[in-house]
C-alpha cells in the first residue's frame, strides 16, 4: 500500500515538472507539432561553382491534368489572348474558370491564378493569397512553383524580401527540372571577359548543361544564350578559346537560333533577320549567304512573337528552312506565312444561302451549289436504278432537319480555337532580365 503510495507521487512530480518545464519553453513545445511553411523551408545556398549538373524533365514531375480542368483552363486562356485589348478583357470571368481549374489541382492554372491575384485582377485575393496557392503547388512536387517563390523573394511579393533565398529556390527549380529556372541560372553563369557582371559567375560546363535541358524542354529563349556559347567556344572560366569562329562552331550557333525561333524566341528571330539581310561584319557573318528574303521572313516572325510572346511555329522548317534548302514560294502575305508555320488553319468562310435554300427553310444550301432549273419532271414512283433521284413524296432518311453535327460539317460558324497557355509566362514573370524590372510592380 505504502508502495503505491509512493509511486504516485513519483509520477505526479515527474507530471509537474513537465508541465513546468513546457511553460517556460512553451514555443520550442508547440513548434514540434507546427508544419514549416514552403516558403520558410531551409534550402542550400546557390552553388554557382557546383561540378556538375543533371538534367531533369519537368513533365516528369508534374502531377495529370484532369480533362475538365484542362477545358476550364484552355476557356480562360482564350479570353487572354493577345488579339484581345486588356480593357475588354472579362477578367471576372478569366479569374473564375481558372480558380475552377485550380480547384481540381491543374497546377498551371494554379500558378496563373497566383499571378491574377497579384495583378490585381480579384479585389478579394491579393499577394498573400498568391504565396498561398504557390506554396499549395510546392507541396505538389511541382518545379515551377519553387521558380515562382523565388521570383517573389526577389520582387517582395508576399514574402520579405531575400535574394539569397531567391536564388536557392531557383535552383532548386532548375535540379527539378523547371527550364525557366534553368535558363536563367544558366545565362548567369556565362561570365567571362566579354560578358562580366556584379551577379554573373564563370561555369560555362554547368551553364551550357542547363541551357541545353531549357530548350531540349521547349524552353526557347534559352537558345539565344546557348548561342553565343556555340559560336565561340569558351573554357570553364569563361575565356574564348581562338580568335575567330570557324565554321562548324558558326553552323552549330545557326541552327541553336533557328530552333530558338521555332520554339518561340524573339530574339533569336531578330538575329537571325539581321544576319541575313544586314550582318554588322560581313567577314564573319554567322550564315553563310546574304539572303534578304530569308531575313524578311525571320522579320515577320520576329514582329509577331513581340506582338504574342505565346506563338510558336512547329511547321517552320516547311516555309523557311536553313541553307542549303531552297525558300519555298510565298505570296508576300503575312498571315499566311504566319498560319502556315503555326501549323494552323483559318476558319473557312461562312457559306451565305442561296434562292433554293430560302423557299425551303428546313434545308440549307450555299448559294454556289444552286441548282439550275431544267424543266424536266417525272411521276414515275420508283428511280431505273439506285442514286438515279429520290421520288417525289418520300421522305429523306435524314429527316427534315439536320442534327447540329451535320450543320456544323457542312459549314455552320464553328472554329475550334487553339491557344497557348498563360502559364507560358506571357507576363515575363521569366525572361532573364524581368525579374528585377522595377515596371512588374511585384510581379
Amino acid at each position: 500500500m505504502v508502495s503505491n503510495h509512493c509511486s504516485r507521487f513519483v509520477m505526479r512530480r515527474r507530471l509537474a515538472s513537465a508541465f513546468f518545464l513546457c511553460g517556460l519553453f512553451l514555443p520550442a513545445c508547440t513548434m514540434q507539432n507546427e508544419e514549416v511553411l514552403p516558403r520558410n523551408q531551409s534550402l542550400p545556398l546557390f552553388n554557382p561553382h557546383v561540378a556538375d549538373f543533371v538534367c531533369e524533365t519537368e513533365a516528369s514531375k508534374v502531377p495529370p491534368i484532369d480533362v475538365q480542368a484542362e477545358d476550364w483552363f484552355l476557356e480562360a486562356r482564350a479570353l487572354e489572348d493577345p488579339e484581345i485589348f486588356v480593357e475588354d478583357r472579362d477578367y471576372k470571368k478569366i479569374v473564375d474558370l481558372t480558380r475552377q481549374a485550380a480547384q481540381r489541382l491543374h497546377w498551371k492554372a494554379m500558378l496563373n491564378l497566383a499571378s491574377l491575384y497579384v495583378e490585381g485582377r480579384d479585389p478579394l485575393h491579393g499577394n498573400e493569397e498568391a504565396v498561398q496557392l504557390v506554396e499549395k503547388a510546392m507541396r505538389l512536387g511541382i518545379p515551377a512553383a519553387y521558380d515562382w517563390m523565388g521570383t517573389y523573394y526577389a520582387n517582395s511579393t508576399g514574402v520579405n524580401g531575400d535574394i539569397t533565398r531567391a536564388y536557392a529556390f531557383w535552383q532548386k527549380a532548375a535540379q527539378m527540372g523547371n527550364p525557366q529556372a534553368m535558363a536563367f541560372l544558366g545565362e548567369k553563369l556565362t561570365a567571362g571577359k566579354d560578358h562580366p557582371g556584379i551577379d554573373m559567375w564563370d561555369n560555362i560546363p554547368v551553364a551550357t548543361k542547363m541551357l541545353e535541358c531549357a530548350v531540349a524542354q521547349g524552353y526557347g529563349p534559352a537558345a539565344y544564350d546557348l548561342y553565343y556559347l556555340y559560336a565561340a567556344p569558351r573554357t570553364a572560366d569563361g575565356t574564348i578559346i581562338g580568335d575567330h569562329r570557324t565554321p562548324e562552331t558558326k553552323d552549330r550557333a545557326l541552327k541553336i537560333l533557328h530552333e530558338g525561333v521555332r520554339l518561340g524566341c524573339a530574339q533569336c528571330a531578330r538575329d537571325l533577320s539581321i544576319e541575313f539581310s544586314q550582318p554588322f561584319n560581313l567577314s564573319d557573318m554567322l550564315v553563310p549567304f546574304i539572303d534578304k528574303a530569308r531575313g524578311e521572313r525571320y522579320a515577320v516572325l520576329n514582329r509577331e512573337l513581340g506582338f504574342n510572346p505565346n506563338a510558336r511555329f512547329p511547321n517552320l522548317d516547311k516555309v523557311l528552312p536553313l541553307p542549303p534548302a531552297d525558300l519555298p514560294p510565298w505570296n508576300g502575305d503575312r498571315d499566311t506565312l504566319l498560319h502556315a508555320a503555326k501549323g494552323v488553319r483559318p476558319p473557312p468562310a461562312v457559306p451565305q444561302p442561296g434562292a433554293a435554300a430560302l423557299l425551303q427553310s428546313p434545308y440549307f444550301l450555299a448559294a454556289g451549289y444552286a441548282l439550275r432549273p431544267a424543266g424536266w419532271h417525272s411521276d414515275a414512283p420508283a428511280a431505273p436504278f439506285s442514286a438515279y433521284w429520290q421520288p417525289a413524296g418520300l421522305r429523306s432518311r435524314h429527316g427534315l432537319h439536320c442534327s447540329s453535327a451535320t450543320a456544323c460539317r457542312i459549314g455552320c460558324a464553328r472554329y475550334n480555337f487553339r491557344t497557348i497557355h498563360r502559364y507560358s509566362f506571357s507576363k515575363g514573370l521569366h525572361a532573364p532580365d524581368s525579374r528585377f524590372a522595377a515596371g512588374l510592380a511585384g510581379v
